[in-house]
Order: structure tokens, then sequence, then C-alpha cells
């Protein structure tokens, strides 16, 4: 795999709908199709950019007025993936970051421009299950590096305005920490 792709649907029929689409438009392979909050629609694929990009375009036509967000990135980071499935095979915890958004899309990116920046270990990337339409990424590594992760995640391309919060938690207590885990 190369390259990851989202949209972000406002309805559920039309995203179902876009998700069929998606996959005949292209040879792309489904990571996930799924109802989250707020009744919005999300459909992951993964493929070569080329695909993926035509794949998501025929999902954002299809979808029309009910896309909310749509993504291509090249070349994503691996822990990405295993975040979104809440896979992660995480270290023992040091610092904690914690970043809010309020697109679906806009957490895939600013994960994977966190990952790819810093020295860090995704845990999970939560994507409007039980949010309110909102999703949250957490990750852990020493202090300065989940700094310099949430930094690189506000300056990346379309993320302004749609953060909602980030924070670094120096020392954790364990009781967090398996909470999280």
């Amino acid at each position: 795999m190369n390259a990851l792709g989202m949209i972000e649907c406002q309805n559920i029929p039309k995203g179902i709908e876009a998700a069929d689409s998606m996959l005949k438009a292209a040879d792309v392979s489904l990571l996930t199709a799924q109802a989250v909050c707020a009744g919005k629609y999300i459909v992951l694929i993964s493929g070569d950019v080329a695909a993926v990009s035509a794949a998501i375009e025929a999902g954002a036509t299809t979808c029309g007025a009910g896309l909310i967000d749509k993504l291509v990135i090249p070349s994503i980071h691996p822990q990405v993936l295993s975040a979104v499935v809440a896979c992660s095979d995480v270290p023992q915890p040091k610092a904690l970051g914690i970043m809010e958004s309020f697109s679906l899309c806009v957490a895939i990116k600013i994960a994977d421009a966190a990952v790819k920046t810093a020295d860090i270990s995704l845990i999970e990337i939560r994507l409007g299950r039980g949010l309110g339409g909102k999703a949250f990424v957490v990750f852990t590594g020493d202090v300065s590096a989940c700094e310099a992760a949430v930094r690189a995640a506000e300056a990346t391309e379309g993320a302004q305005g749609l953060l909602a919060q980030s924070v670094v938690i120096p020392a954790p207590n364990m009781a967090l920490i398996r909470s999280i885990y």
C-alpha cells in the first residue's frame, strides 16, 4: 500500500453508495466503511496513489453536497493504519499527547504529520465513534517529542480551525494509562 484515502459523508445512504462507487472506480482495498457518530459515514481505502485518487474523486462526486471532507495521503506512515483500528504495539508509555479535531479526515492528517515529524508511537486514532462527530489521536513519546508532534499537527495544511484541543501530559498516572490501553 502506498496511499490512504478517506471520505467523510454527512449521511449514511450516500456514504454507502459512495463506497460502492469508489470500489468500482479503481483497484483499491477497502479498509473500513462504517457509520460514525452524528450520522456520518466514512470510507477508508488504500492502494497506489493514482488508484486511491481516482476512487476518492468518484466517492466525492457520489456524495455530492453531502461530502464533509476527503483526503489522499501518499506514503502513509504504517503506524497510522494500526492506530485507526486500535491495534498499535505501544512501548512503555512516557509522556502522552492527545489531540482532538472536529473533522475525522483531519485526525488522520494530523496523526500522519505527527508520527512523521517526531519520535512518537501512535496509540489510537478514534474516528467519531461515540464522540458526537469529533475524532481524537493519542500518542506517547518523551515530552519534547510529544510537543513537537503537536506543533507539527497544528501546522498541517487544512488543520487550522479544525483542531479542538491538544495537550501533552508529561508523567501520566498509571491508572490513566491502563484505562487508555
